[in-house]
């Protein structure tokens, strides 16, 4: 009989793609007010999910943890995750880590995930392949050599016999099988699966369900590694996008042809 799996998924918080993004305060960090579970985070959720169903669920001791760092409202990525299918949530907040770049970030989140490894260490560490706010994919790979684990990026399939992980690659002429032993961290595309929707049934499970909230003197990191004192990167000035102007409309009288062709000229598009 297989061992039981304990998957950690990083589900993170992000501002709604809908509405403008707007940075706020002094530090100018991203205004989270009107915020979302990542999109691209449904599909390394969707990608446990069925990694533990394979192997009989929960009823086999098989668990997924939504882990999410962030403010309080980054519960509600927890919320919707749990909703979706996850076995329990832990959320990450503190006020220190505020304004961390993706090395504060992942510094954080290593330790986090130690934590939640002391009684049995994660078989695997799943992530999107990048938040769709920063949009930098950099915290796999940081995590991954913050744990000293071996990491697969970018998988398209993910499967795993006994203490083996193959995914795979897709490229735009040919595809990469990739091996790496248990325990290692992966982060998986918008093209592996089609995640589920939470339903009815869900939704109400949900309600029973844990969420652990950790601070960072619960995972043993000092708030000077964190935050804008901690980060290697920080916006230092911003300013708002210039209006767009009005293009340039071309009447056609009878040389509007030439007249298009003399204007991407002068753009450099010819």
């Amino acid at each position: 009989m297989e061992e039981p799996l304990k998957i950690i998924v990083l589900v993170k918080h992000v501002p709604d793609a809908q509405f403008d993004r707007h940075l706020s305060g002094p530090d100018n960090t991203l205004d989270r007010s009107e915020s979302i579970l990542s999109e691209l985070d449904e599909y390394a959720l969707e990608a446990a999910l069925q990694l533990i169903e394979a192997r009989g669920g929960e009823a086999a001791g098989n668990r997924v943890i939504a882990l999410s760092m962030g403010p309080a409202g980054a519960v509600n990525a927890i919320k919707k995750s749990l909703q979706i299918g996850a076995s329990e949530g832990v959320h990450l907040s503190d006020d220190a880590l505020a304004g961390s770049d993706a090395a504060a970030t992942s510094l954080a989140l290593a330790a986090a995930v130690r934590h939640l490894g002391a009684d049995a260490p994660a078989d695997l560490v799943i992530t999107g392949m990048a938040s769709t706010d920063g949009e930098t994919s950099l915290v796999p790979a940081q995590l991954a050599e913050r744990l000293g684990l071996p990491q697969v990026t970018f998988a398209a399939s993910l499967e795993i016999n006994g203490g083996t992980l193959t995914a795979r690659r897709e490229g735009d002429t040919s595809a990469l099988t990739v091996e790496a032993d248990l325990p290692a961290v992966v982060s998986v595309t918008d093209q592996i699966n089609d995640p589920r929707y939470p339903n009815f049934k869900g939704i109400m499970a949900a309600k029973k369900k844990t969420i652990t909230t950790l601070s960072l003197a619960d995972i043993g990191v000092d708030p000077a590694q964190v935050g804008r004192s901690g980060s290697w990167t920080a916006v230092e000035t911003a300013e708002a996008r210039p209006p767009r102007t009005a293009g340039t409309i071309i009447t056609d009288e009878g040389d509007a042809g030439i007249r298009l062709v003399d204007f991407l000229a002068a753009q450099k598009l010819l």
